[in-house]
């Protein structure tokens, strides 16, 4: 009989502190949806202590996310959101951090153009394609146009430097560099001049995408613009509208037509 009373006692106890627990539970996910906590405030934070936002507002991110967010202060799903945050325009990268009792704050990496890239995307200094609006560039902003085929980005950023520097010292600067589908290139410069430079060497290894060919392909370059004090001499002021560096030993060059003007 004492035992009985005694297991009767423990298991009435333990259905009271289960009973409360619930009770407590419950009170707890009562509060805890309350319109209070709902997520009511984006606070938008460049993710460099020291840096600044040029392209992401907050106008731009509430339109990406506002509508789309579940859940609040306490059941959202933080790496959702960054996710769901990563899909506005200009955006990189993305922490997000909730704030009490109803506010996310969001740290935000922009994408630094570079060029355009192929049709209505840009590429970033990262060598990354993304898609924004050209619209949202500042004015006078003149961004080079990068063409290439699928995952070919990293290779034609690391050409298009190569093409820069060499063309740097003689006050040029490349608007337009494409690689084919078959890898060879093509580059025009700021002048209007069109240069053909044939075949990249770096197709010709097992990785398409590679860098041994780096050297040959300068090499092609760096003939034509050791050439060019004497040969801009001996044209006696008329443009160049296409070079074709592919010959093994030397280049050829068409002029550009004489205008009336320039005859005169």
């Amino acid at each position: 009989m004492f035992q009985d009373a005694r297991l009767i006692n423990f298991i009435a106890n333990s259905l009271a502190l289960l009973a409360v627990g619930a009770l407590l539970l419950g009170l707890v996910v009562w509060v805890a949806q309350r319109p209070y906590f709902s997520i009511t405030t984006l606070r938008l934070q460049p993710a460099e202590d020291d840096g600044s936002l040029r392209f992401v507002t907050a106008s731009s991110l509430n339109e990406t996310v506002r509508d789309k967010l579940r859940g609040n202060f306490f059941f959202i799903d933080l790496d959702q959101t960054r996710q769901l945050v990563e899909t506005t325009p200009w955006v990189r990268r993305a922490r997000v951090q909730r704030v009490w009792p109803n506010a996310l704050t969001i740290y935000v990496e922009e994408h630094q153009p570079l060029a355009l890239w192929n049709d209505g995307q840009m590429i970033n200094t990262w060598g990354e394609a993304f898609t924004a609006f050209a619209s949202d560039l500042p004015e006078g902003t003149n961004l080079p146009q990068l063409r290439g085929p699928e995952d070919s980005e990293r290779l034609v950023v690391q050409r298009y430097a190569e093409v820069a520097r060499w063309f740097a010292p003689l006050q040029l600067r490349v608007s337009e560099l494409t690689l084919s589908p078959r890898y060879a290139w093509e580059a025009t410069l700021s002048d209007g001049m069109r240069l053909t430079l044939g075949r990249d060497p770096a197709a010709d290894i097992a990785d398409p995408h590679g860098r041994s060919g780096a050297l040959p392909f300068a090499a092609r370059i760096e003939r034509f613009v050791e050439a060019w004090p004497r040969l801009a001499q001996n044209l006696n002021g008329r443009a160049i509208a296409h070079a074709d560096l592919r010959y093994p030993n030397g280049f050829a060059i068409t002029l550009a037509p004489v205008t009336p003007t320039a005859s005169k």
